[in-house]
């Protein structure tokens, strides 16, 4: 696989292992205590398709993709709810970028070159 794939894991999987310590930094209210729960078990489940898809398996690639993007959903309420403290946006909005660029370095490294016929 490629650097832009393994990049692209690795912010994935460091994002996973800050989810994993979400339920030890909230207060319970911000992000509610339900929510860093959620967000614990998919970062758990996430770290174990990072290790699944760094020899190149593509589901499981894929897999990371969309679980990674369904977590930072989670973080969108942030922005919506009333009162949410203002350095809780700036997490969930950190959250949410690195989760989109982490994403498309790892869909960048699953490209395949075209074989282009020179005749």
């Amino acid at each position: 696989m490629t650097r832009l794939f393994h990049a692209g894991l690795i912010v994935l999987g460091l994002l996973s292992l800050v989810e994993v310590a979400g339920p030890l930094t909230t207060d319970g209210q911000h992000p509610p205590m339900v929510i860093a729960l959620i967000g614990a078990g998919l970062g758990l489940i996430s770290i174990v398709l990072v290790i699944l898809a760094w020899p190149g398996r593509m589901a499981a690639a894929i897999t990371l993709i969309v679980l990674r993007l369904l977590s930072a959903l989670t973080a969108v309420p942030a922005f919506l709810v009333p009162d949410v403290p203002t350095g809780a946006k700036i997490a969930a909005g950190l959250g949410i970028s690195l989760t989109v660029v982490g994403a498309a370095l790892v869909l960048a490294g699953l490209r395949r070159p075209v074989l282009v016929d020179a005749r």
